[in-house]
């Protein structure tokens, strides 16, 4: 129904951001929230797609058109839904995702959370040979430091990851200056070797 939105960036957290268009705040889940974080109040445009459950009419926001691609190839498999697929995006190793369903690689792949041996082989089975244009990861800017780590695990626990796998990511983190964004990334590499 949408293609994107276009409006002024009001609200960034664990989950979500608020688009403001035209006077409606429009609430978006996104992979990583804090990747918008330099841009508050900045008229930016956010590609969305919508999903109509009973229950709930959600909008899920991506950065570019090649992120929105790969989310709707990720959900189109059985067993991966929008929150599975927004963590899976969080990651943000596009070539490495691709380069794992191409191989079948399954250990890569169920090291994504909500991502079982059952689910990683359908994602082989039908996204195999799929991916056409996918690029190497966006390059965002970097933000100042300040709580971002506590901010970056807040957001990992709301994709999904387990207390206990980042409180091992989280001692490796500690001492460190990053942006959320870097510390998101970071802490997703470290817990997919």
């Amino acid at each position: 129904m949408y293609d994107y939105l276009k409006g002024i960036l009001v609200k960034v957290t664990p989950t979500y951001i608020v688009l403001d268009v035209s006077g409606v705040g429009y609430l978006l889940h996104v992979a990583n929230p804090y990747s918008f974080s330099n841009v508050v109040n900045a008229d930016i445009k956010v590609y969305v797609h919508q999903v109509i459950r009973d229950d709930a009419h959600t909008l899920y926001g991506f950065i570019d058109e090649t992120e929105k691609r790969l989310f709707l190839q990720l959900i189109s498999v059985s067993g991966i839904g929008p929150k599975s697929a927004l963590a899976i995006i969080a990651a943000d190793d596009n070539l490495g995702l691709v380069t794992a369903i191409d191989s079948g690689d399954i250990k890569y792949l169920t090291k994504f959370p909500g991502v079982g041996k059952k689910t990683a082989s359908q994602m082989v089975l039908d996204l195999e040979g799929k991916f056409e244009n996918v690029t190497a990861n966006v390059a965002r800017p970097q933000l100042p430091a300040s709580t971002e780590l506590d901010d970056a695990l807040e957001a990992l626990v709301a994709l999904g990851y387990k207390a206990t796998e980042l409180k091992k990511v989280q001692k490796k983190l500690e001492g460190t200056q990053d942006s959320t964004e870097g510390y998101i990334k970071t802490a997703l590499k470290l817990m997919m070797k």
